[in-house]
């Protein structure tokens, strides 16, 4: 797995506009490269932040959203247009907003869902999903993602790997967690063999409550005690901080300052 790099910001909402500006970056090298580009999204604070950032740059139209595949992380298993879904705020901080097809913005299923309130039934669908969408290249059952944003919880947390949890042993591409310590307590969840397909992880964090996470993450922690600590990418992974989730970051890892 690649050794994490450690960006700092001054605060929030300086973050949530470098890591847009970074997203447009990384998204529109993908797209002349390869003609298409995938994105994994996550939720929480700064998480739609970045969204909302991303849709008010001027930058953005530089993204040809049409050749974007988009998918999620994790999401709770909720009924489609919940106010809790990762999905709905998304849809309204950014997706509604620039032109990108349909078809190729793939939400994990709600409740409502065609498998109903199964949440087993409704992971193994995204996962066939996502198996539908692998190239030879990938050398996964999940597509080899360009960007793959996480957020982390103060207990170590991302996606809906909570510490301790069964999830973090499973290795299936997706998976329904059940009993989440943070409500609503069942959940869908990319499982750690499916984050670290991604070429790129991004993990976000704003906030001093942040903090122990983010150093446990960046030490020798294990991931089923600090899943934050499985999170790689296969060829760059970044921890995009603001200075107070920064705060406790260990001396010993490089860190780059920004304004």
């Amino acid at each position: 797995m690649t050794v994490p790099e450690v960006l700092v910001h001054r605060d929030a909402q300086l973050l949530a506009e470098a890591v847009a500006a970074r997203l447009v970056t990384r998204l529109v090298d993908s797209v002349a490269a390869r003609g298409t580009a995938s994105v994994v999204l996550t939720g929480g604070g700064i998480g739609t932040a970045v969204l909302a950032e991303l849709a008010a740059a001027p930058a953005r139209d530089a993204v040809d959203w049409r050749h974007l595949d988009i998918w999620w992380g994790d999401e709770r298993f909720v009924p489609a247009g919940d106010p809790e879904r990762n999905e709905t705020g998304a849809r309204s901080a950014l997706l509604d907003h620039v032109d990108v097809d349909p078809g190729r913005v793939r939400p994990m299923p709600g409740s409502d869902g065609p498998d109903g309130n199964d949440p087993e039934a409704a992971a193994a669908r995204y996962a066939s999903w996502l198996a539908a969408a692998t190239r030879p290249e990938d050398h996964a059952p999940v597509p080899a993602f360009d960007v793959l944003l996480l957020g982390i919880g103060p207990e170590g947390h991302v996606a809906s790997l909570f510490p301790g949890m069964p999830a973090l042993y499973d290795d299936r591409p997706v998976v329904a967690v059940r009993g989440s310590p943070k409500p609503p307590p069942t959940r869908l969840s990319l499982t750690l063999p499916s984050i670290q397909a991604a070429r790129e992880v991004w993990i976000l964090a704003s906030g001093a409550e942040k903090a122990d996470a983010v150093a446990l993450a960046l030490s020798d922690a294990g991931p089923i005690q600090v899943p934050a600590a499985g999170a790689r990418g296969r060829q760059r992974t970044l921890f995009l901080l603001d200075s107070d989730a920064a705060a406790k970051v260990p001396p010993q890892i490089g860190r780059q300052g920004a304004h």
